[in-house]
């Protein structure tokens, strides 16, 4: 079991490894959302946003809903924007330290 969970994980993550999948997410977080939308938000063609809505699509990280001839995406799982916050928390911690160590850089150089 804890193989096929490091599995899933891995599986999950690399779904997520791409911006452009993660600023679909991030965009998504805030509401349902179709080609239309996405492509107008994020800059970028409809087939490059259909191409990375399809790869969230297959890992089960978005959903559609169909409105007649509209189809809308969401989330999959709400924690997927916890997810998303929680990385940004982590880069910038590690902005900060990296800030920290060049600011001691920059004393140690001057002494």
């Amino acid at each position: 079991m804890n193989r096929e969970i490091q599995e899933f994980k891995a599986e999950f993550f690399k779904a997520l490894s791409h911006p452009l999948r993660i600023n679909i997410l991030e965009i998504l977080s805030d509401g349902d959302k179709n080609v239309n939308e996405l492509q107008s938000l994020c800059g970028v063609g409809g087939a490059v946003i259909s191409q990375q809505l399809a790869i969230l699509r297959n890992k089960n990280i978005v959903k559609t809903r169909k409105d007649g001839t509209r189809v809308s995406y969401s989330l999959q799982d709400p924690m997927i924007r916890e997810l998303l916050v929680i990385a940004r928390q982590i880069f910038n911690n590690h902005l900060v330290n990296t800030i920290s160590k060049f600011d001691r850089f920059q004393m140690e150089s001057k002494s």
